[in-house]
């Protein structure tokens, strides 16, 4: 076993990079979502997320849209005054409510002090790195990708939206001669998709001295399998120069692997998520098909956090930054409850060791190469 440093304990820390899971916050007071993490998140030099909801006024409901949230542009600031100074709009739910509110979102969070990244105007903006410089001189670059596209969703030469990396799926039939019977799923990556995020890495690793690189990925609530299209972008990515890769989008949290020594978080899970749920979507049919991808998932109508049992349990990657590189990675261990807000789990916490043990199981279903074990200040991570 070693870690991805050897010698990170020799050398002084500069800065540290947080990243949560999925950000959709809807309630009256959004301070609530953050009041038991806020303290942890403002230590950091670098706070990151991917959100999952509009901040706007209103909107026109996009009929590709599912399970769309407009939400009151207070969120924006609770972003900000939490910790958060970068956020991903680079996901499924972009434009969930139009290009309208799509850009009264990207104003809200560029107004409260947040760098927006893997969303724009047009493609070529979409496609800009957030840039952060650490008290020692090390200059940071993040970059935001997504699979998980609804038709439209992603930026064009004239048209917003996110930056795309699109992936294939071919269904193989196992058994020639035994009609419906389970077919052997495959997925690749979109080639012209590939190329072009690995230019940006490319060029984003001339100019700055770490590249971290967020990918809006995965099979959503199926536990612990990564598809191949994922290690395809992941091995593709860290070839080009990524230093670290921070996945999202499953809602559960999927096991790591460490690819040429940067690592790789295949799911955060969620942060700070509202979900409610009424009668009349717990029995929808579409609900229905989707719940049964989840090992265990009750609708509850008095919650906030209506996921499946295993979407408790969550976490935040942190990657410790000097001298030009990333010294130390692994994850803080988080608990949700029913009232969807998040709790970061001491060494005195019985459940830290049900995050861990998760973790450790769901990685090596996956046949992913990561090790874990307590650290000071964080579960660490090795090979």
């Amino acid at each position: 076993m070693h870690s991805i440093s050897n010698n990170f304990k020799e050398l002084p820390l500069s800065g540290v990079f947080i990243a949560t899971g999925d950000l959709a916050p809807d309630r009256e007071n959004y301070s609530e979502s953050f009041a038991a993490t806020q303290e942890v998140l403002q230590q950091a030099d670098i706070v990151f997320g991917q959100l999952e909801t509009s901040f706007a006024r209103e909107g026109v409901r996009a009929p590709q849209a599912r399970h769309a949230v407009l939400a009151h542009p207070d969120g924006a600031k609770a972003l900000a005054d939490a910790g958060f100074n970068c956020i991903s709009m680079a996901g499924n739910h972009v434009l969930d409510w139009g290009n309208d509110a799509f850009f009264e979102t990207r104003h809200h969070l560029t107004e409260s002090g947040i760098s927006v990244v893997g969303a724009g105007a047009n493609i070529r903006e979409a496609r800009q790195p957030a840039r952060f410089t650490l008290d020692d001189g090390t200059r940071v670059a993040i970059l935001a990708y997504s699979s998980i596209l609804p038709m439209a969703y992603w930026a064009e030469q004239r048209r917003p939206g996110c930056v795309p990396m699109r992936a294939h799926t071919i269904y193989e039939q196992i058994e020639h001669d035994q009609p419906g019977t389970p077919p052997r799923i495959h997925t690749f990556p979109h080639r012209e998709d590939l190329a072009a995020m690995q230019q940006d890495i490319r060029k984003a690793k001339e100019e700055n001295d770490v590249v971290i690189v967020s990918q809006h990925w995965g099979i959503h609530f199926v536990r612990a399998v990564i598809a191949d299209y994922q290690r395809d972008v992941a091995t593709a990515a860290v070839a080009a120069g990524a230093d670290a890769i921070i996945g999202g989008h499953p809602h559960i949290l999927k096991g790591c692997e460490v690819i040429d020594d940067a690592p790789v978080f295949y799911s955060l899970c969620n942060f700070a998520t509202d979900l409610r749920m009424d009668a009349e979507h717990a029995a929808s049919k579409g609900f229905n098909e989707i719940r049964g991808l989840a090992e265990e998932w009750e609708p509850d109508f008095d919650s906030l956090y209506n996921f499946p049992t295993a979407s408790r349990l969550s976490m935040a990657a942190r990657l410790e930054i000097a001298q030009g590189r990333i010294q130390r990675s692994g994850f803080l261990p988080i608990f949700i409850g029913h009232d969807a807000v998040p709790h970061f789990l001491g060494s005195d916490d019985p459940r830290r060791g049900e995050v861990v043990d998760y973790m450790r199981a769901v990685t090596g279903e996956a046949g992913l190469n990561a090790r874990y074990h307590e650290g000071t200040d964080m579960v660490e991570l090795s090979v």
